[in-house]
C-alpha cells in the first residue's frame, strides 16, 4: 500500500465535462492513501461530471479555483480527461500557467485520456513519449511528441516526469504510476 501522507497533488478542471470516473477514482484513491488532494475548477460552482462524455455524472465541489491556487507547495499536477473538459480547460489561461509552473521546475504531471490536450497546449510534449485517448494522437506529434499505445507511459523525454493514459479502464495501472512517483518525491 503506497504511502502517500502529506504529499500534495492539485487536480485541474474545467466546471463541466469532466470524465467521472478519471476525477474520482483518482482523487479517493489518493486521499485513502494519505495525499492532500485539491481539485481546483475554473469557477467555484460544482463540476458536473460525465460518463462517456453524455450521461450525467456526480457532481463535485472544488476546493478552489485555478486561478486562486499557488501551485508552488504542490508534489503533482494531476489532468482528467473527458473531452468537453480537456478542449476547454486547455483555452484557460490561468490553467496553461499552472501547467507551466510544475513542467518548468521539473515536477510530475499525470494526465489520463484527453488531458493530455492541456500539455499540447502549453507545448509541453516535444520530447516525451505519452500515451492518451488515441483521438489525441496527431495532436501530440504535430507538437513533437511521440505517440504510444499503452494503458500508460512514465516518461521524462520532456524535462519533467510525465504519467499519462488513455482510457478510464487504465485508472489502476494509472495509479500504480502515479503512487510510485510521489512515493520517491
Amino acid at each position: 500500500m503506497p504511502h502517500l501522507t502529506s504529499k500534495q497533488v492539485l487536480v485541474l478542471v474545467t466546471n463541466y465535462g469532466v470524465e467521472q470516473d478519471e476525477l474520482l477514482v483518482p482523487v479517493r484513491h489518493l486521499r485513502d492513501h494519505g495525499a492532500v488532494v485539491t481539485v481546483a475548477a475554473v469557477t467555484g460552482d460544482d463540476v458536473r461530471t460525465l460518463v462517456g462524455d453524455e450521461k450525467p455524472g456526480e457532481s463535485v465541489k472544488p476546493d478552489t479555483t485555478i486561478d486562486a491556487v499557488d501551485p508552488a507547495g504542490f508534489d503533482l499536477l494531476l489532468v482528467p480527461g473527458g473531452t468537453i473538459n480537456a478542449d476547454t480547460l486547455r483555452l484557460q489561461p490561468p490553467a496553461m500557467s499552472v501547467v507551466e509552473a510544475f513542467t518548468s521546475s521539473g515536477r510530475p504531471v499525470a494526465a489520463i485520456c484527453h488531458g493530455p490536450w492541456a500539455l499540447v497546449e502549453a507545448g509541453k510534449v516535444s520530447g516525451a513519449t505519452l500515451t492518451s485517448y488515441p483521438s489525441l494522437a496527431t495532436d501530440v506529434r504535430n507538437a513533437g511528441g511521440t505517440w504510444v499505445d499503452l494503458p500508460v507511459v512514465r516518461d521524462d523525454g520532456a524535462g519533467f516526469p510525465l504519467i499519462t493514459s488513455r482510457i478510464p479502464k487504465d485508472l489502476p495501472d494509472f495509479l500504480q504510476e502515479v503512487d510510485t512517483v510521489l512515493e520517491a518525491r
